[in-house]
C-alpha cells in the first residue's frame, strides 16, 4: 500500500502503461508531450527500440496463466499511475483465462506503491437485444458470453481496492489510425442487425479520454463512445461509399439486436467533449 512521504513528489509525473499497442503507444506519446515520465511494456523484443526512440522507458513483459514474465518490479517502481491496456485476446483464443492473468498481475501491483490504476475495458460487458437498450455508467453489466463474463470479472478485480484508487474505462469499437471502419464489413453479404446502433470511438478521442483520467486521478466507471449512434447499415454503407469500396449487404429478415452506450456522465464528470466523429 502507498505510504506517502518522500516518494510522493518523485512519483507525481510518472506513469506506467502495461501494453503500448494501438492505443497505448500514442497515449504514451501524448503523455510524454505533456511532460510526464513514461514507462511502457511490449511483448515483442522488436518493439523495444521503437519505444525507447519515443522517449519511453521500455520493458519486455508478458502475462500468462502461470506467471508474469519480465521485470515488473522495475516497471512499477516510483510510479503513481498505472494504465492497463492489454487486449484479452478472447476472440482468437476463447479458452484463455484472462482473469487468471490479471489476478497474477494484480499481485505484482499490490507489492508496489502505485496510487492510481486505470483499466481499459470494453462495452462488450453489456448485452444488446431487440429492444435496443441504452446503458449508462452506473448500469450493472449484463453480458452473458464467456468473454463478457471474464471482462466483468476483471473489472471487479481492479475496483474497490484498498491499495489504490481505480478507474475503469469502457471503450466501444476503436477506429482511426490504421483501423479504417470502411474495411470491416465492405463487400460482405447477409450481415445481421442492420438496425443495430454503432458504438465507436476514434483513436484521438480515446487517447484524450485516458489522458484526462490520468491527469485528474479520476476514479469510478467511465464510458468512451462517440455520442452519435447511426445504424450499422447506414454507417457502414456510407463509409464504404466514401472509400470507394463495395457496399455491404444486410439481412433484414430477422429483427435487429443492439445497444446504445451513453457517455454523458463521463463527459460531465471529466469536462470532456468528443471531438472526432468515427
Amino acid at each position: 500500500m502507498f505510504n506517502g512521504g518522500k516518494n510522493s513528489a518523485k512519483m507525481k509525473n510518472k506513469i506506467a502503461i502495461l501494453g503500448c499497442g494501438w492505443l497505448g503507444f500514442p497515449l504514451a506519446q501524448k503523455l510524454k508531450e505533456e511532460g510526464y515520465d513514461v514507462k511502457g511494456t511490449t511483448t515483442s523484443s522488436g518493439k523495444l527500440e521503437k519505444l525507447e526512440e519515443a522517449g519511453i522507458q521500455a520493458f519486455l513483459i508478458s502475462l500468462t496463466e502461470e506467471e508474469v514474465k519480465g521485470n515488473t518490479t522495475s516497471f512499477l517502481t516510483d510510479i503513481e499511475t498505472l494504465i492497463i491496456d492489454i487486449p484479452p485476446g478472447l476472440r482468437r483464443n476463447p479458452n484463455e483465462d484472462f482473469v487468471k492473468k490479471m489476478e497474477l498481475f494484480l499481485s505484482e501491483v499490490e507489492k508496489s506503491e502505485v496510487k492510481n490504476v486505470i483499466y481499459v475495458s470494453s462495452t462488450s460487458v453489456f448485452e444488446g437485444d431487440e429492444s435496443i437498450p441504452t446503458f449508462v455508467e452506473s448500469d450493472v453489466p449484463n453480458g452473458t458470453s464467456s468473454s463478457s463474463q471474464q471482462l466483468i470479472a476483471v473489472e471487479k478485480l481492479w475496483q474497490n481496492h484498498d491499495s489504490f484508487t481505480s478507474a475503469v474505462i469502457r471503450f466501444g469499437g476503436l477506429v482511426g489510425g490504421n483501423r479504417n471502419p470502411a474495411k470491416y464489413l465492405a463487400g460482405r453479404e447477409n450481415l445481421k442487425d442492420p438496425q443495430g446502433p454503432i458504438n465507436l470511438v476514434e483513436q484521438r478521442d480515446a487517447v484524450a479520454l485516458v489522458f484526462q483520467l490520468a491527469k485528474q486521478s479520476a476514479a469510478g466507471i467511465f464510458h468512451g463512445v462517440f455520442p452519435d449512434h447511426p445504424t450499422r447499415e447506414v454507417y457502414y454503407s456510407a463509409k464504404a461509399k466514401e472509400n470507394g469500396l463495395v457496399v455491404p449487404q444486410f439481412n433484414s429478415a430477422e429483427a435487429s439486436k443492439g445497444k446504445r452506450i451513453n457517455a454523458r456522465a463521463t463527459c460531465k464528470s471529466l469536462d470532456f467533449t468528443f471531438q472526432h466523429r468515427p
